[in-house]
């Protein structure tokens, strides 16, 4: 079936399940053109929570349905594909995060959304790579501990006079990218402003002219009066660069900076899910409540004034 019919057999299908469709900006391109909503982790997190709309499906991974779950419980929240994990999301568990705050003094606990449930259950405060300083900045501490994402606390130290005790997780496809690498991109494109994403290492984020999360990316290159760009971030929001600046040009600072998780969903998999309401991802209330919480202070923090 040609991916027009397909948009039209999903776009259908959304009506009857009175159903939303978000995509995260890191989807296939035929993914974000079909949905109701692009954006970033925070956006589709707000997003979530404040949709009238009975079914949620979200494309993304597998935490982001987990928030829509968090937020909304009296919604049917689906992910077109079971198995589209996050592996920064897995490399903090419930147990060991318990046991490093038995090993350490008492203080709150910054969690980025790329995690599951049940560790946002244990966290003070939830942040996203948009607002991490802003909520790290916010909170009555000295010294605050941050998950899963090193490379994003390293940078909201840089931000803060507080003392941040870092988590060894990453995003594989962020941290994949080297200094050398970015060096090459800048020498190629000469003049082309360098945006990288704080999931990124240090060393990368200092070559970087701007540091910003993918929903920043998008503002700043429509805002910008530079006419190229390197992005230092996931592939799959070139899509969403090239379509709102088509005057402009826009390099990936490596092609091999590719989620294979984020890629997995396909409009066959949305119809799929849709027509068979199949994928349900639902949080345990024991889980649910003080996620909620700590998700509920991020969003606050971030429509505040």
């Amino acid at each position: 079936m040609m991916n027009v019919d397909l948009k039209s057999k999903v776009r259908d299908l959304l009506k009857k399940r009175k159903a939303i469709m978000l995509a995260h900006n890191y989807q296939r391109p035929e993914i974000q053109d079909t949905a109701d909503l692009c954006g970033d982790s925070l956006e589709l997190s707000i997003k979530a929570a404040q949709t009238d709309a009975e079914v949620i499906v979200f494309c993304g991974v597998h935490f982001m349905a987990e928030t829509a779950s968090i937020m909304s419980p009296g919604k049917t929240v689906l992910l077109p594909r079971m198995d589209a994990g996050c592996p920064m999301a897995d490399m903090v568990t419930p147990e060991a995060l318990s046991k490093r705050l038995k090993e350490i003094p008492p203080m709150p606990v910054v969690t980025y959304v790329n995690s599951t449930a049940a560790v946002k259950a244990l966290s003070t405060i939830c942040c996203t790579s948009a607002n991490v300083v802003k909520v790290v900045n916010s909170l009555d501490a000295d010294e605050v501990l941050m998950v899963p994402d090193k490379n994003l606390a390293k940078y909201a130290a840089l931000h803060t006079k507080k003392r941040i005790h870092f988590w060894d997780g990453y995003c594989i496809v962020h941290n994949m990218l080297t200094a050398e690498v970015a060096l090459l991109a800048k020498e190629k494109h000469p003049g082309a402003v360098f945006m990288a994403h704080p999931e990124c290492r240090p060393e990368v984020l200092e070559l970087a002219d701007v540091v910003l999360s993918t929903s920043g990316m998008i503002r700043h290159a429509g805002e910008s009066e530079s006419q190229s760009f390197i992005v230092g971030t996931e592939t799959g929001i070139l899509h969403q660069l090239k379509k709102a600046n088509p005057s402009k040009t826009f390099y990936p600072v490596s092609k091999d900076m590719e989620c294979r998780n984020m890629k997995k969903i396909t409009l066959e998999d949305v119809a799929r899910s849709l027509e068979n309401m199949e994928g349900e991802v639902k949080v345990p209330e024991d889980i649910r409540i003080p996620a909620k919480e700590a998700v509920r202070k991020m969003i606050d923090l971030s429509i505040s004034k």
